[in-house]
């Protein structure tokens, strides 16, 4: 009989190797970061917490926390994976510079918040200027989901508190742009708060949308040019009434609780009134239709909003509530969008089902627990997840086609940033070898070379 060896061939291993740089596909983000003028933009930004003779600049130590996030870190401490790169991402500050920064920033308060979130729109704007046909305004108008973010933490943790699914933790409002089918998303905001917040508060959705807006460039911050899309913890009359008094009518599309008044108004919607539901490809959706309310049922809504119903046939097993209808599961959302067919529209707020997609990446990407302990402090490490999220979206943006733009953070780390190469050096330029039989080797290196085509910034 053949001896066995085992599942996996033996290998043995020595430290000694030279000219290795692991994580050496994270050149894609570092240049996104170059291209981009980031490290130009948030050094100037936080040029004021710059000490006198400091070897580290706060801009760059911002990045470099970003970019150990993307790669995967969760924590101030992993930015040690960079350090352990100086070829690839330049010097690294300490742990403890890197410490005393981010207490210098949550010390400053909203100064600093302001200043990072001015860079990150300086940015934005120009990578929405090279992105051209791929930028998330192609079709001419940017679609920004809003919703919240469960985050769990130990009670220690300042603002730690009892959630409304009777957990412990942080209650975050969030942000992002919607790529569409054909792209991913980038946050926009980051609002953070203690876990009893509600979720129907609406003074908190008005300042996330405040903090989106500023993140967009200038022609998108009023008008219909840009959607604001929520789910029912957006529907209340005080939101409405914000968005619609903002400027020429920021577009919504928000979900609505069916109350008592809604659901007696769709007993008597006539069975002529309801249209099939859609799919993106426009075939029709089998089991679901849509319907719009009108008369009493809008009194007191802002000017132009239209109310439109939802009814399918719930999958077997699913438990109805009370206020759906004659076996009919019920959902209803408010837009003020006009002359489109209400199945369009309908189709156009399910897609915010994609914001979900976007809080996974973000919990993937640092968001999974909150590291530090003051809530300033934590606010803080909620920009640095979000400017690492701005690069998980903006590197693919630019840089990747078919499949790869919709690869999410887990799989980008895996297939690309992960890849090793052999650092060379000969006529007086670096090298970095990626392995041939590495299956995205291609990938890793086409990427680059659509990066090196784009103009430097300034």
């Amino acid at each position: 009989m053949k001896k066995r060896s085992g599942s996996y061939p033996p290998v043995r291993v020595e430290g000694n190797g030279r000219a290795v740089v692991s994580q050496a596909g994270a050149v894609l983000l570092v240049e996104t970061v170059r291209k981009s003028g980031a490290d130009a933009a948030l050094s100037a930004a936080l040029a004021p917490w710059c000490k006198p003779r400091a070897v580290h600049d706060p801009g760059k130590i911002l990045l470099d926390l970003a970019l150990a996030t993307a790669v995967g870190g969760d924590c101030l401490a992993d930015v040690a994976m960079l350090r352990a790169e100086p070829a690839v991402f330049g010097p690294v500050a300490s742990d403890p510079t890197v410490s005393r920064l981010v207490d210098t920033l949550a010390a400053a308060g909203s100064r600093a918040l302001t200043a990072i979130r001015a860079a990150r729109a300086e940015v934005r704007d120009r990578i929405w200027q090279l992105a051209g046909p791929h930028a998330p305004h192609a079709d001419g108008q940017v679609i920004v989901d809003i919703d919240g973010v469960l985050v769990l933490a130990h009670s220690d943790k300042e603002d730690a508190t009892r959630t409304w699914k009777k957990t412990y933790g942080h209650h975050p409002l969030m942000a992002f742009v919607d790529h569409g089918r054909g792209g991913t998303g980038e946050p926009v905001a980051g609002l953070l708060r203690p876990g009893r917040a509600g979720s129907n508060t609406a003074a908190d959705h008005i300042e996330t949308t405040r903090l989106a807006l500023a993140q967009l460039p200038g022609k998108f911050r009023r008008g219909r040019r840009t959607l604001i899309r929520t789910d029912s913890a957006g529907g209340t009359h005080k939101f409405l009434d914000w968005l619609t008094a903002r400027g020429r009518w920021l577009s919504y599309s928000v979900g609505m609780t069916i109350t008592e008044q809604i659901h007696q108004a769709v007993l008597k919607v006539p069975a002529s009134a309801w249209t099939p539901a859609v799919e993106p490809g426009g075939e029709i959706r089998d089991g679901a239709w849509v319907a719009e309310l009108a008369g009493d049922v809008l009194d007191g809504w802002p000017k132009g909003a239209r109310l439109i119903i939802r009814k399918e046939r719930p999958h077997p097993g699913a438990q109805l509530r009370f206020t759906d209808a004659d076996g009919m599961r019920l959902t209803a959302f408010a837009t003020n969008t006009p002359g489109t067919a209400i199945a369009a529209l309908e189709l156009r707020h399910r897609q915010r089902a994609r914001a979900e997609d976007r809080i996974r990446a973000a919990r993937a990407t640092g968001l999974r627990n909150l590291p530090l302990h003051d809530a300033a402090q934590n606010q803080v490490w909620l920009e640095i997840v979000q400017i690492a999220l701005d690069l998980l979206a903006w590197m693919p943006m630019l840089a990747l086609t078919g499949p790869a733009r919709l690869w999410e953070p887990k799989r980008l780390r895996l297939r690309l940033f992960s890849a090793a190469a052999q650092l060379v050096t000969t006529g007086r330029r670096r090298y970095l070898r990626l392995a041939k039989h590495w299956p995205w080797t291609d990938v890793i290196t086409d990427a680059l070379d659509r990066l090196h085509t784009l103009p430097n910034p300034g």
